[in-house]
């Protein structure tokens, strides 16, 4: 059931991208620059084939891992449910109860169209990898993100360094010149899309949001100053611990896509009103 997430367009441009950039700069790049059966052109192919590999073990994960959806015999703690409306629309905790699946739902779950459920601590469905990003695969996404865009960014500079040591006014090809430069602006267009998108999810991961959180945050914040009061995301504990609560407490499997045994079972958050 799951493998039939791979059976998509956006999935197979996906591998042929990968495909096309993995070729080029291994077998046309570094190979034209100093040769993979050097030392150093050994050395550049496996550090660009482990980032190749590290990115294409987190792409697998990031469809394959289901994001974790509401259980159906789920109810809303009894202590949970003191809290007023109005307080709740203060901190900015969206309702409890799903309109669309007219069951109950914990903080931070989302009712997500495409999947036709409701996910825990929702970021956004993605189209790229057939999949929500939720609750128990954001950390693969993130790591898809991160090595895809180190990958591209190695590449990028095996292209700037190929083409200062290759004189192309005197290689007597025309097509070779196009080649390079498409070749240059294609790599250094993913390495900007993918570093804005690292950007933007090293900030949520640092703020404890999601995607869906922080939109919603600028409306909550906008209704705290038109009422005169202030806004504060409900779940934004400290800078290491929000890196944590994602990454996990042990650094050294920071950067390991499926190190996620830190993760409970994303239906209870901590807030800051916790340890006070």
């Amino acid at each position: 059931m799951k493998c039939e997430r791979f059976l998509s367009i956006p999935i197979f441009m996906v591998f042929l991208l990968m495909g096309v950039v993995c070729y080029v700069t291994l077998f046309i790049f570094i190979e034209d620059w100093v040769g993979l059966k050097s030392s150093a052109g050994s050395l550049n192919a496996l550090i660009f084939i482990s980032l190749a590999s590290l990115c294409l073990f987190s792409f697998f994960s990031s469809v394959l891992i289901d994001p974790g959806y509401v259980p159906a015999s789920y109810v809303p703690d009894i202590e949970d449910s003191e809290a007023s409306d109005q307080e709740l629309k203060k901190n900015g905790i969206s309702s409890r109860r799903c309109d669309k699946c007219s069951t109950y739902k914990p903080p931070r779950a989302h009712h997500c169209r495409v999947c036709r459920r409701c996910v825990l601590r929702m970021d956004h469905h993605c189209l790229w990898i057939n999949n929500c990003v939720g609750y128990w695969n954001y950390k693969a996404f993130f790591m898809l993100v991160l090595y895809a865009t180190l990958g591209c960014l190695y590449s990028t500079v095996m292209i700037i360094y190929c083409a200062s040591h290759k004189d192309l006014e005197y290689s007597g090809s025309g097509g070779l010149k196009v080649f390079y430069v498409m070749s240059g602006l294609m790599m250094a267009s993913l390495s900007v899309m993918l570093g804005t998108l690292l950007g933007w999810h090293v900030y949520l991961i640092i703020h404890n949001m999601t995607t869906i959180e922080y939109y919603e945050g600028i409306r909550a914040s906008w209704l705290a100053r038109k009422s005169g009061q202030s806004y504060r995301h409900p779940y934004n504990l400290s800078f290491y611990k929000n890196i944590i609560s994602v990454l996990g407490p042990n650094m050294l499997k920071w950067l390991w896509p499926t190190a996620v045994s830190h993760l409970k079972d994303g239906l209870i958050f901590p807030t800051p009103r916790d340890n006070s």
